[in-house]
């Protein structure tokens, strides 16, 4: 823009004037450019696909082919392994029939024939003579009946199981039979007295043994462990095991009371009123010195009277 038309509005109009035609064709070539491009574009993606589609459609075709020819060929294999299967066939029907049974062979089977026809004239034997077997059975059935039931009546029972070793506090011994008395025996006779002078030394030998087998034991096993707790499990045990011999201690007391009984002849008779104490209950229990309404007497009495003293106890 020229310094003099700044001034003057008619030149600064004049020019504007003629600049304003260049810009508009300046625009419209901006115009044609873009619409050119975008045209050139969407050719050269309508190329890509159409190139992109004929690929596909070769790679499809290409592969149908190869399949048509790989399917071709199997058949062609199929059919040839099944032609050299039928010529083997053929081959081995061919070689069978030529070959014939040797001299050998023919006479071990006229054997075997022979054995086989021997072996079943056997058994029609044998079982014919089972068939008469059978039928003789068959006539003496109520016989055998008979000496089955008898078999049956025969039979011993069943013993009756023996009962596990009871505590050696309660008694009496296991290893000794109970006493069976004879028909007007007298009470308390030699036979009797011996029988419960062997339940009673059986019995004190036992808790001999044991007596003897806990004093070994706490000598053995007595020991000062670190740990408190073992240390009270032992004791404990050491307890308890002192406590069952202190009452086999009254145990074996009264076990020689009643062996100087045996000597002087007044076992088996009640301290309290002189009566018999019987035999069953001296099996159950072969120290008592009351009888049972002696005993019930003084239990009575315990239980009413729960005083210190020694007889109630």
């Amino acid at each position: 823009m020229p310094p003099e038309a700044m001034y003057n509005p008619g030149l600064f109009l004049a020019w504007q004037e003629y600049k304003m035609p260049a810009k508009k064709t300046a625009s419209k070539k901006r115009k044609k450019v873009s619409t050119i491009r975008k045209k050139a574009a969407s050719r050269k993606a309508a190329a890509r696909k159409s190139t992109s589609r004929k690929r596909r459609v070769t790679k499809k075709k290409a592969t149908a082919a190869r399949r048509k020819k790989t399917t071709a060929r199997k058949k062609v294999a199929r059919k040839k392994t099944a032609k050299k299967k039928v010529i083997k066939k053929k081959s081995t029907k061919k070689k069978v029939a030529k070959r014939k049974p040797s001299r050998k062979k023919v006479a071990k089977k006229k054997a075997a024939k022979k054995k086989s026809s021997k072996k079943k004239v056997a058994r029609k034997k044998t079982s014919r003579k089972k068939t008469a077997r059978k039928r003789v059975s068959k006539k003496k059935p109520a016989a055998r009946k008979t000496v089955s039931r008898a078999r049956r009546t025969t039979k011993k029972a069943p013993q009756m199981r023996r009962r596990s070793t009871a505590s050696l506090l309660s008694g009496p011994i296991h290893g000794v039979k109970p006493y069976k008395p004879r028909r007007g025996e007298a009470y308390m006779s030699k036979k009797q007295l011996g029988h419960f002078r062997e339940i009673l030394a059986a019995w004190q030998r036992e808790l001999m043994y044991e007596v003897d087998r806990t004093v070994h034991h706490m000598q053995d096993e007595a020991a000062n462990f670190p740990d408190p707790n073992d240390r009270a499990t032992q004791e404990s045990e050491f307890g308890l095991e002192l406590r069952t011999r202190d009452r086999e201690r009254k145990l074996l007391r009264k076990i020689d009371s009643a062996l100087a009984r045996i000597d002087d002849g007044s076992y088996g008779y009640c301290d309290e009123t002189g009566e018999e104490i019987g035999l069953k209950r001296l099996e159950a229990r072969p120290v008592a010195t009351l009888c049972l309404e002696a005993q019930e007497r003084r239990e009575l009495a315990e239980r009413q009277f729960r005083d210190r003293d020694d007889r109630y106890r």
